[in-house]
């Protein structure tokens, strides 16, 4: 068994370990329609962009063809996404037609994921 470190908080809060530790979670889906021109899919960003300003999310995303995901983290310097962060994505990605396959994962450690 690894011996617990002793740090200060100091040293934890530069860190983002202990009580300074961000969390955030990964989701994916699949977009059933051709992206680049289909007005639905401008109303999901238009979607994510909402929630985002709303709860003061950072939200990344990325696509392909086949996949769309991102991950989500809070816009503040130590703050974390929660649960209720997550709620609402997966609500957003349920609410649209365009989107299947909808997986969001658990809250993560952004900085000391292992």
């Amino acid at each position: 068994m690894a011996k617990e470190i002793g740090r200060s908080r100091r040293l934890r809060k530069k860190l983002y370990v202990g009580e300074f530790a961000i969390m955030g979670f990964e989701f994916t889906c699949k977009v059933n329609i051709d992206l680049d021109t289909a007005p639905q899919f401008e109303e999901l960003l238009d979607a994510f962009d909402k929630v985002a300003e709303e709860k003061n999310l950072l939200i990344r995303l990325d696509n392909d063809d086949e996949q769309f995901e991102g991950f989500v983290t809070s816009y503040e310097r130590y703050g974390s996404a929660t649960e209720e962060d997550k709620a609402a994505i997966e609500a957003v990605l349920l609410a649209h037609s365009i989107v299947s396959d909808v997986e969001v994962s658990k809250l993560v450690d952004v900085f000391n994921e292992k």
